[in-house]
């Protein structure tokens, strides 16, 4: 029988759990955790501790955000009458760090995928149908990944709210099909953002 260490595994387990981490990445980060020093390693667990009770979805855009409201939407010089609809508040960075989008977001916090039983009803759908009922938004990008999951949210947006008589767009992805917003680089982004095209 393998010698075990309960904590160790505790530990181990908790990294497992995180995206893109298998046993052997897990099983080094419990152990370069245990070898930090002491401060280090509390100030790490203090700084995760610390996120987790002050970082809140933004009220507007529902963006991740340490305020009522997050820095872009309280951001006067940004173009409110577009919206660009993203499934995480990580495709929200990947898009600033081209400079050319100069409207505000709305972070859907996931896709439908009937497979994980995620409905409609699951994501922040109805926040946005909240903010563009008053009429002052004239165009929605809707910028979910190149994926089946995607794909199929942005086609039920569209279909959602066409009826509104909302321009719709989605981006002419020069990105891989299967591929994350968050990866895509600068230049892919900005021209995909550029050559977005009508749903």
């Amino acid at each position: 029988m393998a010698y075990r260490f309960h904590l160790l595994d505790e530990l181990t387990e908790h990294f497992r759990r995180l995206p893109g981490i298998g046993n052997k990445s897990a099983q080094r980060l419990a152990f370069y955790l245990l070898n930090m020093p002491e401060e280090e390693a509390t100030a790490f667990a203090d700084a995760i501790r610390r996120a987790k009770q002050n970082v809140r979805s933004c009220r507007i855009c529902q963006n991740l955000t340490e305020g009522e409201i997050c820095a872009i939407c309280g951001d006067s010089g940004r173009n409110k009458e577009i919206i660009c609809v993203v499934e995480n508040p990580s495709d929200v960075l990947a898009i600033e760090k081209t400079g050319e989008f100069k409207g505000l977001y709305h972070v859907l916090h996931g896709a439908i995928s009937p497979m994980d039983n995620i409905g409609p009803g699951d994501i922040r759908i109805k926040e946005l149908l909240a903010r563009v009922s008053d009429g002052s938004v004239r165009e929605l990008i809707i910028a979910t990944n190149p994926t089946v999951e995607g794909d199929a949210t942005a086609i039920y947006l569209s279909k959602l709210l066409k009826p509104l008589g909302l321009k719709t767009t989605r981006l002419a992805f020069g990105l891989p099909m299967g591929g994350d917003l968050e990866y895509a680089d600068e230049l892919t982004l900005a021209k995909a953002l550029e050559n977005r095209r009508d749903l």
